[in-house]
């Protein structure tokens, strides 16, 4: 097997409605809108070399066991993929723990790598196995704009979107997803049953351009009350002229939407003072 190399974009909620838990797994139910945006990690998946006995994942600044450590391990179970030790190498660009769902990313990326070395050609199996992996990684099988319910494992392909601009504001903190969502907890904010399907019907309708009074975050409340610098980061935004701003996934990144990635481009730029830079990206697949 030669190297193999694949992309793992970033993505932003563009909403996330937060629901009651399930009883089955404790995991809150949502509705979100996924939009993979064009800021990526590098994955290469390569033969580990002469003497490896297992598989390997290289990724500098990830501490502990790599999320995408995992998806090797459970593609290999599933499947029965008894092919030589591999090196999976990560070159990070998303930041680490701010809500872009990075770990997801690679963590797709490595499942789709590992099914190319094994001729393994199953997308549903992959689903099921990024699905026991966490919410977020089985629409990072192949990226694309998704209606996201259940826990967010339960995914309805949207069209492409029309073309625009994402300026994205990384954080120098890092938050947990699982602190944000026990804080969110703790505020009372999560949605009864109903309420959440009425949210989920109109997104339904209005999932292929979103209007900006849906661009709505049930999570920024929690985000913001463990990191309060999320605050300056949200009126930077605003005062750079973005139509919508909002908190990233579980934070502590804040992203604002404009018209167009030239316009994008512009706002970061004037906030270039900030550390770390924030950066314009457009969406992931936007057609003109």
């Amino acid at each position: 097997m030669t190297g193999l190399r694949d992309s793992a974009p970033a993505k932003v909620n563009l909403c996330l409605y937060l629901g009651p838990t399930r009883e089955s797994d404790g995991r809150h139910e949502l509705v979100s809108i996924f939009q993979p945006v064009g800021l990526a990690d590098d994955v290469e998946l390569a033969p580990s070399g002469l003497g490896s006995t297992a598989d390997r994942v290289v990724c500098p600044g990830v501490e502990g066991e790599n999320l995408a450590a995992l998806a090797l391990r459970r593609f290999r179970e599933r499947t029965g993929w008894t092919g030589a030790p591999v090196r999976l190498t990560i070159d990070k660009r998303i930041p680490i723990a701010a809500g872009m769902a990075g770990g997801s990313a690679d963590a797709g990326a490595a499942l789709r790598l590992a099914a190319r070395a094994a001729g393994i050609d199953d997308d549903g199996l992959l689903r099921q196995i990024a699905a026991e992996l966490g919410a977020d990684v089985a629409a990072q099988v192949r990226p694309g704009r998704y209606l996201a319910t259940g826990a967010g494992e339960r995914l309805t392909p949207l069209p492409a979107p029309r073309p625009y601009g994402v300026l994205v504001i990384p954080s120098r903190e890092r938050l947990a997803t699982a602190d944000v969502y026990r804080e969110a907890d703790r505020q009372g904010l999560p949605r009864d049953a109903a309420d959440l399907a009425s949210k989920l019907r109109q997104v339904s309708t209005m999932a292929g351009d979103l209007p900006d009074h849906l661009v709505v975050n049930d999570l920024e409340p929690a985000a913001r009350a463990l990191c309060p610098s999320i605050d300056r980061a949200l009126d930077d935004a605003r005062r750079v002229g973005a139509r919508r701003v909002l908190v990233c996934g579980s934070g502590p990144t804040v992203v604002g939407l404009f018209a167009d990635l030239q316009a994008a481009r512009g706002a970061a730029a004037r906030l270039s003072d900030r550390h770390p830079r924030p950066l314009a990206v457009a969406p992931w697949g936007a057609t003109l």
